[in-house]
């Protein structure tokens, strides 16, 4: 298990780990005792100059796009390999920079990491191209090529998952890759740094970078000589990502903020309505973009159902993050459950009734707990119904009829994801049809496929993770037209 000794992690640019030019670094705190367990270098704007250097180097005159997909391929396995080797590492890591209980980081962050290299890098044949049918007497072929070098960029909540989501795809393809990951919770991502090395890539087609500056992301992503930029965070920070970016024209995903709507019907099954909706609002205590934060609940079993699911959540085990009893850890800092603190305020002056939780637990008054909460009588125009907490806060909306449950769904900025639970499935979907999200699941929770692509409506972005959907994101179109006029003179060239 990794102790509060210090370690030392640097960045990795043009195939070689070093720290920043500049020597400094920032301080990796454990949110469950306040402890510094590591030292991260501190990348400034020369340090994100040279990155995107080394990837742009690597990219217009490297070997790396020209390679097939097989071959690039066999890289990702690598480093799928390599995670494997050092999953205890990686879970201990992601642990203790993140406050995600052991259990969480063992059986999801770290294997699911690895399963997505695993998916990407065992990918067969090469990106689609068409050959397109038409009645002119030309060949036309539509091709996809990498789109360059790209900036990624991701926040402190999944940090090892959404590394590899990233990565994988966008490596696939022949892209360059410079990586970002947020300065908090990122000792994880610093140590896959060190595996990537190990795997052997060519110089410059993955560099990963960390800094507490905000020059350096705004460097990352205004760069003239970045070509595309893909992006998960908050809706206010995409929002200047986005402009930054416009500034060059370049290409862009966006994977943004969420408030997902759970919506219980009264013909549920009520024990697997309850452990789902737990799951939603608390698994990493409540620190998801998809999270179930507005429980939509039928008016027949209000009641019943909120007072069952206080209950199970006053009994969540609460403690250090590391120790496999704890159900629910931390949060990834104090700075943050204060933030969140401030939303319970909130909540408390707009009149809604506070069932349970909202408190801060005595464990470790250095550590970043809070009680799990649950608000009651909320209506969806308060701001805890309608603003991303990003924490373990649930708000507890009534409903009467099926269109009202889809009209307090959809109003809201935001279109990420919703829950639907009932036994009958043919209301299911046919609500599923009617909410305006990119993904809807029903009778369940958070089911992610390498396969299937994740991404949003609204404010909660555009562009998609995972799938071809995803890999094809980082791609550009090209269209080659071959003449076959007979004789061999085209049109075009008698005009004149």
């Amino acid at each position: 298990m990794v102790t509060a000794i210090t370690q030392q992690f640097d960045l990795f640019i043009e195939g070689k780990i070093g720290p920043a030019l500049s020597g400094k670094y920032f301080d990796a705190i454990n949110p469950s005792n306040g402890e510094v367990f590591a030292r991260i270098a501190d990348a400034d704007t020369i340090d994100v100059q040279m990155a995107v250097s080394a990837a742009r180097l690597g990219f217009d005159h490297g070997r790396w796009p020209q390679m097939g997909f097989a071959e690039r391929g066999e890289f990702l396995l690598k480093i799928a390999a390599l995670i494997r080797e050092n999953a205890k590492e990686l879970a201990d890591l992601e642990c203790v920079s993140s406050g995600k209980t052991i259990k969480h980081t063992t059986f999801i962050d770290v294997p699911t990491a690895a399963e997505t290299f695993e998916y990407f890098g065992n990918l067969s044949g090469n990106l689609i191209n068409e050959t397109m049918s038409h009645s002119a007497p030309v060949l036309s072929i539509v091709e996809r090529e990498p789109a360059g070098v790209v900036a990624a960029i991701i926040p402190w909540n999944y940090p090892l998952i959404m590394t590899a989501w990233k990565i994988a795809p966008a490596l696939l393809v022949g892209n360059t890759v410079v990586f970002k990951p947020s300065p908090t919770a990122c000792a994880s991502v610093m140590f896959l740094a060190r595996l990537a090395a190990q795997a052997g890539l060519p110089k410059g087609v993955l560099n990963i970078i960390t800094s507490s500056r905000p020059q350096a992301g705004q460097e990352l992503v205004s760069s003239p000589e970045v070509d595309m930029v893909s992006f998960t965070g908050s809706t206010k920070t995409g929002e200047a990502v986005m402009a930054q970016a416009s500034k060059g024209i370049k290409k862009l995903t966006l994977e943004l903020g969420g408030k997902s709507p759970n919506i219980v019907f009264a013909d549920c099954d009520m024990e697997t309505a309850l452990g789902g909706t737990l799951s939603s609002i608390f698994m990493n205590q409540g620190q998801m973009c998809t999270a179930g934060s507005r429980l939509l609940v039928e008016d027949k079993i209000y009641k019943e159902f909120t007072e069952k699911l206080v209950a199970r959540a006053k009994n969540l085990k609460i403690g250090p993050a590391k120790n496999f009893e704890t159900e629910f850890g931390p949060l990834v800092s104090i700075e943050h459950r204060n933030t969140v603190l401030k939303f319970i305020e909130k909540g408390k002056q707009e009149g809604a009734k506070l069932a349970c939780g909202g408190q801060i637990p005595d464990i470790n008054p250095k550590g970043a707990y809070l009680e799990p909460t649950i608000f009651i009588n909320v209506r969806n125009s308060m701001s805890i119904a309608q603003e991303e907490i990003f924490g373990p806060v649930l708000c507890v909306i009534p409903f009467t009829s099926i269109d009202e449950a889809i009209h307090i769904a959809n109003d809201t900025k935001y279109g990420l994801a919703a829950m639907i639970w009932t036994k009958d499935l043919e209301k299911a979907n046919k609500v599923a049809s009617r909410l305006r999200c990119g993904t809807v699941w029903i009778n369940t929770y958070g089911v992610f496929l390498n396969e299937v692509p994740f991404g949003g409506y609204k404010q909660s972005g555009f562009g998609r993770e995972l799938g071809l959907a995803g890999l094809l994101e980082y791609s550009q179109i090209k269209h080659i037209a071959t003449d076959q006029t007979p004789g061999g003179k085209s049109l075009v060239s008698s005009w004149f």
